[in-house]
C-alpha cells in the first residue's frame, strides 16, 4: 500500500504564491513518477504537472506552464508544487498521485495508481 498526504493549501490573493507538499509512505518513493491534478467545483479532475521518478523530467499542462513548478526530494519522500502568479481560475482541490506502472497516458487519471485526499487552494480576485 501507498499513502499520500497533501499539505500547503489555503487562501491567497491573485498574483500570490503557494507551495503544496505531498508526503508519501509505504513504498520506495524514488521508484515511481508523481503527478498533481486539480478539480474545481462542477468540473472534471484535470492534469496539472508530472515529474519522473528521478526528478529529471517534468511535464506541465499548458494552463500552468511558466507559473507552476513541480519538484521532488526523494530523501524526504516528498513531491512539491510551487505555484506562482496565481489566478482565480486556479481555485480547486489539488491532488497528488503516484504512477507505479507507466502506461503512457501521463495526463489521464487512469494512469495513476494512488491518490491523496486533496488540499483546497482558493485564489481571490
Amino acid at each position: 500500500q501507498l499513502q499520500l498526504v497533501e499539505t500547503g493549501g489555503g487562501l491567497v490573493q491573485a498574483g500570490g504564491s503557494l507551495r503544496l507538499s505531498c508526503a508519501a509512505s509505504g513504498r520506495t518513493f524514488s521508484t515511481y513518477a508523481m503527478g498533481w491534478f486539480r478539480q474545481a467545483p462542477g468540473k472534471e479532475r484535470e492534469f496539472v504537472a508530472r515529474i519522473s521518478s528521478s526528478g529529471a523530467n517534468t511535464y506541465y499542462a499548458d494552463s500552468v506552464k511558466g507559473r507552476f513548478t513541480i519538484s521532488r526530494d526523494n530523501a524526504k519522500n516528498t513531491v512539491y508544487l510551487q505555484m506562482n502568479s496565481l489566478k482565480p481560475e486556479d481555485t480547486a482541490v489539488y491532488y497528488c498521485a503516484a504512477d507505479l506502472i507507466f502506461r503512457r497516458a501521463i495526463t489521464e487519471r487512469a494512469e495513476y495508481d494512488y491518490w491523496g485526499q486533496g488540499t483546497q487552494v482558493t485564489v481571490s480576485s
